[in-house]
């Protein structure tokens, strides 16, 4: 196994983003941190001094602060982690309300109405649907249906970017994926390589009705015990995915 690849086992486990920002400041005598370090370009003899907290409400978990020696430089990576427990287990990346995508991603007010629909937040606006209540995107019109699509392949870039990376000084420029089955491994990349990755197919219409952009899966939340939260708009990806991308 090449301890460069960025796959390895964990000698420790992971219960959360603390453990991850708690290994970085422990980077001196932790060997998954200091592989992450290099990783990241860094030359551990050079290195000053590593501080690393979590951050919340952002696509960045975890903000790490490197102080460079003699030149007294301080970088500040951030960094997404996903925690996935099983080998094809899905990990939300995006939850918000319609409007608030509407916002961010100018999404007509045609679709925007046939994706509370989808959603649920409006009822469906025919009788002879799956579920009464909401609608599934095969359910739509194919004028609808072509509709939505077009708009998602259009606007594909920014809509994964945001979904992945984000925006602003939280924005992720890496994605740590920590899988825990029979052992404990990582991954960790470039952001950018997953944007790559997740984005890199078409845009279809599932056949149990969903929207795949990608390999991200778009859908009903759902679930949240019948609450108005079960009609938000999430994106969703297998983490475990990005294992592939390496050789181990």
């Amino acid at each position: 196994m090449d301890s460069e690849k960025g796959s390895k086992i964990a000698k420790n486990g992971f219960k959360n983003e603390h453990d991850v920002a708690k290994k970085f400041n422990h980077w001196k005598v932790d060997v998954d941190a200091q592989k992450w370090l290099k990783i990241m370009g860094y030359d551990l003899e050079e290195i000053e001094y590593v501080k690393a907290e979590v951050v919340h409400g952002y696509k960045t978990d975890v903000q790490v602060h490197i102080t460079i020696k003699l030149i007294k430089l301080i970088d500040a990576q951030n960094i997404q982690v996903k925690l996935v427990s099983n080998p094809k287990g899905f990990n939300q990346v995006d939850k918000r309300w319609v409007d608030k995508y509407v916002e961010m991603w100018n999404i007509p007010e045609d679709i925007s109405i046939l994706l509370k629909h989808f959603t649920g937040e409006l009822s469906p606006y025919k009788a002879d649907v799956k579920n009464s209540r909401r609608m599934f995107m095969n359910e739509f019109t194919e004028e609808e249906q072509n509709k939505i699509l077009n708009f998602f392949k259009k606007n594909k870039t920014l809509i994964v970017c945001d979904i992945l990376k984000g925006r602003g000084k939280f924005a992720a420029e890496w994605i740590l994926v920590i899988q825990k089955v029979d052992n404990i491994r990582w991954v960790l990349l470039p952001i950018n390589v997953a944007i790559n990755h997740y984005g890199n197919e078409n845009v279809e219409i599932t056949g149990r009705g969903s929207l795949r952009l990608g390999s991200i899966t778009m859908q009903r939340k759902g679930g949240d015990g019948g609450r108005k939260t079960a009609n938000m708009l999430q994106f969703k990806i297998n983490p475990a995915e990005l294992f592939d991308l390496i050789e181990i």
